[in-house]
């Protein structure tokens, strides 16, 4: 989402790097690409007026001008203020008795059925015992979605049908929480096109029978400035306590995850990343404006692993690599432990300095490999994945045929991985690290 201004910044960034000393005509002359790079972005004007006035008064300041490195000064002060412009965090308020309520608000077609289940399972990740509430009755469609993810996560759903009232279905679920002993209750209530005046009779309603602990709405990133408008008037109407911005791994400008906190003092709680049900993580500014200004998200990389892989078969791996007995069944399982956490693109890009080196590495053709790759090991035998020279031209032939690829892509594979096996033998004989060593440097 913000690949675009991700890149007019740095082009900014990289223009101050080539001086050794800054003045105040060059700091305004990049100030002036920063602000228009933030309204191309889709930022609120005012935001970005505010925004980089603040930059500006200490870009100017002694702080920079005497720094023997000043672009770094400069990089270091809009992070800073971007960040403030982002907020502070804002965890979940999931004090007092149980079952503690979450209701969740918003448009229609913004996602909150399936925001719901995510939110779900994400608490359930954090000890809790989840309940949702199917309390969209406007939609008969919303019911049987919750209560198919609900089925697929293993997380009960309660719903009344769609005549009963939404404001009763959730006074009863509420009891039926207590009794099953469930500490959190998710509402997925109904939505509209616009904001309209029953919508927010029937949102009042709700919480008067269910008294949430949060009000959350789950808006859409991908419909830019609306998103401010929107958040402001479900904030006037039933006061919400957090935003859950979602569609954040669209191709939209991304302006509206800066605006609006600024705009609405509400914060943000979650960004959803993805179509996955685990594709949720808790929001937190300073990482989303390392990401914006393409410095990587080590910290939101390093958990998305620990919570997606496994770390037994990891371990499995790495010493069967090393002990030189990695075969293709172990490279397929590697390969899907990697998609488990979401798009290449997606993940390399929380690396710090991978929009630098992504202009030169074409990422759908990856993307692409990877999948052809996994094709034509699934083409395999199991005997064949544990022992690639069974491979002879009449099985390379029927592998090819069967992963819909041709002879030639299943030799290069085959190659590759031999290639990778003589290289991990290498790293077992000290004499031949020194050679290894100067081929690496080749690469880079």
């Amino acid at each position: 989402m913000f690949e675009t201004l991700q890149d007019k910044l740095q082009g900014v960034f990289d223009q101050l790097s080539r001086r050794g000393r800054l003045t105040e005509r060059d700091v305004d002359t990049a100030l002036r690409e920063v602000r228009l790079a933030l309204l191309e972005a889709d930022v609120n004007f005012k935001v970005t007026k505010d925004l980089v006035a603040r930059i500006k008064e200490r870009a100017i300041g002694a702080e920079v001008m005497r720094s023997l490195s000043p672009a770094q000064q400069v990089i270091k002060i809009v992070n800073e203020e971007l960040v403030a412009t982002l907020g502070e965090p804002a965890p979940l308020n999931l004090g007092g008795g149980s079952p503690r309520v979450i209701m969740l608000v918003g448009l229609q077609g913004a996602g909150k059925t399936t925001m719901a289940a995510k939110l779900a399972l994400h608490l359930r990740r954090s000890s809790h015992r989840p309940l949702m509430v199917a309390a969209d009755t406007r939609r008969p469609a919303a019911i049987e979605q919750l209560k198919v993810l609900g089925k697929q996560l293993d997380i009960p759903v309660y719903d009344e049908g769609t005549t009963v009232a939404p404001p009763t279905i959730c006074a009863n679920a509420l009891k039926a929480a207590k009794e099953g002993a469930h500490s959190i209750v998710i509402i997925d209530t109904s939505g509209r096109l616009q904001i309209d005046e029953a919508l927010m009779q029937e949102l009042t309603d709700i919480q008067d029978k269910s008294a949430p602990q949060e009000v959350l709405l789950v808006v859409d990133a991908m419909i830019g400035q609306d998103a401010v408008k929107v958040a402001e008037g479900f904030n006037e109407q039933v006061g919400l306590t957090g935003l859950i911005l979602t569609k954040i791994d669209g191709d939209a400008r991304g302006g509206a995850a800066i605006s609006v906190r600024e705009v609405t003092g509400v914060p943000i709680k979650f960004l959803g990343t993805g179509e996955k049900l685990s594709d949720l993580e808790v929001f937190h500014p300073d990482r989303l404006a390392s990401r914006i200004l393409g410095m990587g998200d080590v910290l939101t990389l390093i958990e998305r692993a620990e919570a997606e892989l496994d770390e037994d078969l990891a371990q499995e791996a790495a010493s069967k690599l090393m002990e030189g007995k990695f075969d293709l069944d172990d490279f397929l399982k590697q390969l899907q432990q990697i998609k488990k956490m979401g798009p290449l693109t997606q993940i390399l890009e929380m690396v710090p300095g991978f929009n630098k080196m992504a202009k030169d590495i074409p990422m759908d053709v990856a993307e692409q490999q990877m999948v052809l790759t996994e094709a034509i090991i699934n083409s395999m035998t199991l005997k064949e994945r544990r022992n690639p020279r069974l491979l002879n031209a009449s099985r390379k032939r029927r592998v090819a045929r069967g992963s819909g690829t041709n002879v030639q892509d299943v030799n290069q594979l085959i190659s590759q991985f031999r290639q990778m096996q003589k290289m991990m033998k290498q790293l077992k004989d000290p004499r031949k690290m020194r050679g290894l060593m100067n081929m690496f440097d080749g690469f880079r």
